[in-house]
């Protein structure tokens, strides 16, 4: 029997036909499979073409499945003018919403589903409309999706602890907490917990608590077993266990700063007197969320992977369940074509979970979990743009159901910007959430937002916007009869008119500063341009060192003398890093001093024979299969892309200012590029790489099968060294592209650029202990002290060079 699928109106309803009539002909086998796949790509690129139809399958500017290399362009919030747009809103239609909660790894699949699903309680439905209900159901479409999933572990960032001490006869509450302290550095090292102490009836204590398991070293624990073995070797070793017995053990570990702001909240919640590792109690929950947020963060260096996404529509309370469920399938069919996703409904008259618990809210949502790879290898992008265009795609599917909904956009309302689930955590869910911010900075972002504080946004592109949106609201009330549809147009054109004024009157009365932010922003990029050339100096002489060291500290000293009493804390938390990084960089020179040493005494032997652990061997094993040249011009460029990739992300998530968007974009195109070239002219070790990295793969590909490339080009691969002398060379140049000054940039935005360089330096700077470590024995050194220059000296001295330079030019 053929199936005409063109008879049904919506593309959820072609799949699912397509599924039935493939799973009455024979079982899921692979040519069936393959053949419905081959008709949802054909429907979808006639929509796609304006081709007809309608629903989620046809319609010009329609987002549907494409083939990998493709653009697909949002077409669909340009179709929609801005002033029908706010004219429908001015006369009560409600605006739509779609948000991202969260991302989560293939291993959180199950705990996903069963949330949206209250736990099989609501029926959950697939692409193909298929009805999943019960726990059992929900389970197998972890299996169903493992195929999409890359499987990577999250970093384990910190793990609870617990530590029975049998001693007796200490006196007083300090001298008790002096010794658990000692007891613990012992075994940690320089590594940041906090604890609590609870006295055992036959005079020993008991300590459990939460410990950062990377050290300042860089060396990470894995919060385990294993890991207790290493602390308790360490800690019999030490001259505190002659004092008294201690038994250490780890009970779990953790990602994330959510995860260790929890974790330190129960607690406190166990143990009225908790304090940390330099003696400070930690008196509440918002001491707890700041010891994380503020000073553990930066240790943390958390990754997590992104295999799916939560996402959440919602309407207003009121709203026709069964047509907003329409709606709902519609979007997520036209906006996901080709990927795998479940979604249910929470209606406030169904569900099974409680006010108090987060349940019952009174407006009706749905949430999805969707695959963010699909089937044919594509990645779900998630940029500014593309969540423009949900909220578009949603709006009109809204309204082809009998719902009034438009997009809208933060700027046309004078609207603050949204917190992120990451500044605030809840603290009563009856009824709406109420949330703390998990700092100061959050807390008012919170804040501006739940009072509906007007703001507008102050780059130039979002004022010309906010000009455009001004227009509009002026045009609505001048063109409609409705007399409450006038008075909301005006209101709102009068809240955009009055914060364009007040910023302009603010800009104007800070141009006394023009001068001064100049001079500041000078001397960040000056600072920067210090920090990036550490990356050259590796196996490089103490005398190198030590003149290196000196030009940071005289930039920090420049740049000090700039800075705003405002801008205090930033400037502060960027002298941090950077000397954090000269710190580290004097241990790596003293590392390769030691490790010279000895190879000369030993020569390697006995560093053979000690054992590795799986990241070392997994290096040995790759320069073994490829040389130590190949991997390490790979491992550069892989680090490169990593880094604009990460970058790209925390300008979604908000970390960053959205300005340098553009650049990040770019830094990772000619990353790609470069990783691309290098694997075509013969580096094996990233063709390996790449065999796990998609979007890698795929530009490979697109380069080879370009037809257009001459043959001369594909045959001639440089030697390996001649790549990674000329990448090293390039390697400058594009570091100084990455971050363009602008007079119009923002200087939190530049603060945020160089805190985000010195990190990325920080993590390069650890591979290089790490393989410093590897080629011989090494001891362990305390954390070198704080270098305190004579500023004022050193600059001095430099000015006294630069004349003598100059009266040597003359003469």
């Amino acid at each position: 029997m053929e199936i005409f699928f063109g008879a049904f109106t919506s593309e959820w309803e072609q799949r699912r036909a397509a599924l039935l009539h493939e799973m009455a002909s024979g079982g899921r086998g692979a040519a069936a499979e393959e053949e419905m796949r081959k008709r949802l790509r054909q429907l979808a690129q006639l929509g796609a073409g304006g081709g007809g139809g309608s629903g989620g399958a046809g319609g010009a500017g329609s987002k549907s499945w494409r083939a990998p290399g493709t653009q697909t362009m949002p077409a669909t919030a340009a179709s929609r003018p801005m002033e029908a747009r706010l004219a429908a809103v001015a006369k009560g239609s409600q605006p739509a919403v779609v948000k991202m909660a969260s991302y989560g790894g293939g291993a959180r699949v199950g705990a996903m589903l069963n949330y949206v699903s209250r736990s099989g309680e609501l029926k959950a439905e697939d692409e193909n409309g298929r009805i999943l209900e019960g726990r059992e159901e929900l389970a197998r479409v972890r299996g169903d999706w493992d195929h999409l999933f890359q499987n990577r572990a999250e970093s384990r960032d910190m793990g609870s602890f617990s530590v029975e001490i049998a001693v007796s006869g200490l006196a007083s509450d300090d001298t008790l907490h002096e010794f658990v302290r000692s007891t613990l550095s012992s075994g940690f090292g320089d590594r940041r917990y906090a604890y609590g102490v609870e006295k055992i009836a036959d005079g020993s204590i008991s300590v459990t608590g939460l410990v950062v398991l990377r050290s300042g070293q860089g060396e990470r624990l894995t919060g385990d077993a294993k890991a207790a073995g290493i602390i308790q070797g360490r800690y019999d070793a030490s001259a505190a266990a002659s004092e008294a017995g201690a038994t250490f053990s780890f009970h779990g570990y953790g990602n994330g700063v959510e995860f260790g702001a929890s974790r330190l909240r129960g607690l406190l919640e166990q143990h009225q007197d908790v304090r940390d590792d330099r003696g400070r109690p930690v008196s509440d929950e918002k001491a707890a969320g700041d010891l994380v947020q503020k000073e553990w963060r930066g240790e943390l260096h958390s990754r997590k992977s992104r295999d799916v996404m939560h996402v959440i529509m919602s309407a207003r309370a009121g709203t026709d369940v069964a047509s907003f469920e329409r709606a709902v399938r519609d979007f997520l069919a036209h906006q996901f074509a080709g990927h795998r996703y479940v979604f249910a409904m929470h209606d406030p008259a169904s569900d099974p979970k409680e006010a108090g618990e987060g349940g019952k809210r009174p407006h009706v949502h749905a949430h999805a979990i969707v695959a963010m790879r699909s089937d044919a290898g594509d990645r779900i992008e998630t940029t500014p743009a593309v969540f423009r265009e949900w909220r578009s795609v949603m709006a009109e599917k809204a309204r082809e159901h009998g719902i009034e909904m438009e997009m809208t956009d933060r700027r046309e309302f004078a609207s603050p910007p949204a917190f992120t689930r990451t500044q605030v955590r809840p603290v009563s869910r009856d009824g709406r959430t109420e949330h703390v911010g998990t700092s100061e900075p959050a807390q008012a972002r919170y804040d501006a937002k739940r009072s509906g504080r007007r703001t507008i946004a102050k780059s130039d592109r979002s004022r010309q916007y906010i000009k455009m949106a001004q227009e509009s609201w002026q045009k609505v009330a001048l063109a409609s009869g409705d007399r409450h549809a006038v008075a909301y147009a005006t209101q709102h054109r009068e809240y955009l008119e009055t914060r364009l004024s007040a910023a302009t009157t603010e800009a104007s009365a800070s141009v006394i500063h023009a001068d001064f932010g100049s001079n500041f922003r000078a001397n960040l990029v000056t600072l920067q341009e210090m920090v990036l050339e550490g990356q050259e100096l590796r196996e490089t002489s103490r005398a190198e060192f030590e003149a290196y060291e000196k030009k940071v500290e005289t930039a920090l000293f420049k740049l000090e003398r700039t800075v705003a009493p405002d801008d205090r804390a930033d400037f502060d938390e960027v002298a941090g890093l950077a000397r954090d990084f000269v710190n580290q960089k004097r241990e790596l020179v003293e590392l390769y001093e030691q490790r010279k040493d000895a190879l000369a005494e030993r020569g390697g032997e006995e560093a053979r024979n000690e054992p590795r652990d799986p990241v070392n061997e997994a290096w040995d094993a790759a320069v073994a299969k490829h040389s130590e040249a190949v991997v390490e011009a790979g491992n550069e460029a892989l680090i490169d892309i990593d880094h604009y990739r990460e970058g790209l992300d925390r300008i979604e998530a908000g970390d960053f200012s959205a300005d340098g968007k553009a650049a990040m974009q770019a830094g990772l195109d000619r990353a790609v590029e470069r990783a691309v070239q290098m694997a075509i002219e013969g580096n094996s070790y990233l063709r390996e790489v790449a065999e796990q990295d998609p979007d890698l793969q795929r530009a490979i590909d697109q380069v080879e099968n370009n037809a257009d490339r001459p043959t001369e080009a594909k045959d001639k691969a440089p030697s390996t060294a001649e790549t990674v002398d000329e990448q090293r060379r390039d390697l400058r140049a594009e570091e100084e592209d990455q971050t363009p000054v602008d007079s119009d940039t923002r200087e939190a935005h530049d603060l945020a650029s160089t805190v985000d360089a010195t990190n990325r330096l920080q993590d390069r700077l650890n591979r290089d202990r790490e393989a410093a470590q590897r080629s011989g024995e090494t001891t362990r050194t305390d954390p070198a002290q704080q270098h305190v220059p004579r500023l004022e000296e050193l600059e001095r001295e430099q000015m006294e060079q630069r004349e003598r330079d100059r009266d040597d030019r003359d003469r």
